[in-house]
């Protein structure tokens, strides 16, 4: 009898079968179950829905995804503090005045010197990019520089150490009875929460409160380190040598003027009379002093970037002092004079003193007088529900309202209830939908809102410290599922523009627009997986061939 000739059918099944079975046995250890952080529904149902659409698509991959809800101190605690401890994490870098320059962003969140303790949380270590983020930093030319600015953005792009989601279109309001609009100014990338509307905002009767709502307590409030809310906080309490204006340009504020003496020189003449909220006078020395502060790397890591370029601060008259950089530093005025607070140096000396051979970091220490030079004076924190400022009479330039209230209300839609109620007549933040803003605008007429697309942006922060996170292909195979386009719709519900890079659209002349990966393509996900060697087996991702799992799930 002929034997049977097998069908080709059943010959590449069972090549199949083979093959899979090979890989199998040449498949690395199966990727542990992964852990996603994020803050509570209630405080910001739109990163919380982004976290939910980015978990759906990395499961089609093969990965075991769990949510870990925390409260937003935790989660910052958790992160910040606890850099091996954790995988992935939800996380917003909050637009802020000294932003409009590209700096802060582009050098400190990526350069490998910031990876132990500052803001380069993540862990992203690449001797191609920090030539470049140096590079920038030090270029005169600003045409020059934006061409730097943008090579950088790309090779985030290659490297992908953030799944970028999006820029939100930030909506904030007012009550326009108790507030003069023509007094209530939107900032570039800012919005209508900013320093100059806080000190140039008129009341129209007899409230001259300003009551504000955050969705979260305050972690931290001192001149040396800032968190989202925090800094909303301190920018009032503390004053600047200058600040950046409306338009996004650094303008003199505690120093009357401020020039370019040479390409590393710097010359600051001191405004007279200031005095700091315990009637002391400020000096040059408290000046000198102010820059000296932050230069401890290891006690002071979140600000130490923007001094590091400093050489010497030099009393240089009676009322002149003078910088002298390392290099050229195309950004000073912005990243460095307008974001470094004047201290009172009879207050905090001895603070860093008594802190100097203990492991506590200077930046974590709260002094509880909160004794600045701003414009208001500290009155009481009540952590976690309210901050309370007010007028500073002996400023230069006090403010017309009275006092400052900043009030922690977590649930969204009790806020914009408050809102209505007059319990609160400023909205400084609202992290739910925006459309529920904008309608409760066209039932209550008072309400005023103003809508900007923010320098600030959202994502997920992936730790390379821990694999497979130290893979740039399995980086840029998560980053690939996720289409921000589908993102900005469902969880912004279309206040947000999707984002690829550090530097917002906000900012035409720095942004680079091929940056965006606009991502949506799971097979295109898949495909950058096998090419690396990863392999499903039991619908479970595993390594590539060799590669064992090292840590343990939980």
């Amino acid at each position: 009898m002929k034997p049977l000739q097998p069908t080709r059918r059943a010959v590449l099944g069972g090549a199949l079968a083979l093959a899979s079975t090979a890989a199998r046995a040449e498949a690395g250890d199966a990727i542990r179950p992964l852990v996603l952080i994020c803050k509570p529904q209630a405080t910001d149902p739109a990163q919380y829905q982004a976290a939910q659409l980015c978990m759906q698509e990395w499961r089609k991959l093969g990965l075991k995804v769990t949510l870990q809800v925390l409260p937003a101190t935790q989660q910052s605690s958790v992160v910040w503090l606890n850099r091996t401890k954790w995988d992935m994490t939800t996380w917003e870098m909050v637009g802020r005045p000294e932003r409009s320059d590209p700096d802060e962003l582009v050098y400190s969140l990526f350069h490998s010197s910031l990876a132990q303790n500052g803001y380069d949380f993540v862990g992203y270590k690449s001797p191609e990019y920090d030539k470049l983020a140096e590079a920038q930093r030090a270029e005169e030319e600003r045409d020059k520089r934006a061409v730097l600015v943008k090579q950088a953005q790309m090779l985030i792009k290659k490297d992908q150490p953030y799944v970028y989601l999006v820029y939100p279109r930030r909506s904030m309001a007012f009550n326009a009875e108790v507030w003069d609009p023509a007094t209530v100014v939107e900032e570039a990338g800012i919005g209508i929460r900013n320093f100059w509307t806080f000190l140039q905002a008129k009341p129209l009767g007899a409230k001259k409160d300003m009551v504000l709502n955050s969705p979260q307590p305050i972690s931290n409030l001192q001149p040396v380190h800032m968190d989202a809310i925090g800094s909303w906080v301190s920018d009032l309490i503390w004053d600047h040598l200058m600040r950046v204006d409306i338009h996004g340009n650094p303008v003199p504020w505690a120093a009357e003027s401020v020039r370019w003496v040479d390409p590393v020189t710097v010359e600051a003449v001191i405004r007279d009379g200031m005095k700091f909220h315990d009637d002391t006078p400020v000096t040059l020395e408290d000046i000198q002093y102010s820059f000296q502060l932050p230069a401890n790397k290891n006690k002071t890591p979140q600000f130490y970037p923007n001094v590091a370029n400093i050489d010497q601060v030099t009393i240089t008259g009676p009322h002149t002092v003078t910088f002298k950089l390392k290099t050229p530093q195309a950004s000073f005025f912005t990243s460095t004079l307008s974001k470094i607070a004047i201290v009172p140096k009879h207050v905090w000396q001895p603070i860093v003193e008594k802190l100097a051979n203990t492991s506590q970091l200077v930046e974590d220490y709260n002094e509880p007088k909160m004794i600045g030079s701003g414009p208001f004076k500290f009155v009481h924190w009540r952590d976690p529900e309210e901050v309370m400022l007010t007028r500073f009479e002996g400023h230069w330039q006090p403010p017309k309202l009275e006092n400052w209230i900043l009030r922690t209300v977590s649930n969204q839609e009790a806020t914009l209830g408050m809102l209505r109620n007059d319990e609160i007549n400023f909205l400084a933040i609202f992290t739910g939908d925006p459309q529920n803003v904008a309608d409760l605008a066209k039932q209550e007429p008072k309400i005023k809102v103003v809508t900007t697309t923010d320098l600030g942006f959202q994502f997920i922060a992936m730790n390379e410290r821990r694999a497979p996170f130290d893979d740039p292909a399995f980086r840029m195979a998560l980053s690939e599922a996720i289409n921000r386009k589908i993102m900005a719709a469902a969880a912004w519900n279309g206040y947000a523009e999707p984002a690829g890079s550090c530097v917002s659209t906000a900012l035409p002349f720095w942004h680079a627009p091929d940056s965006l990966l606009m991502g949506g393509d799971i097979g295109k996900s898949k495909k950058i997986l096998a090419d690396a060697g990863y392999t499903l087996s039991g619908g479970q991702l595993h390594y590539p061939a060799g590669r064992k799992e090292e840590i343990t799930a939980g």
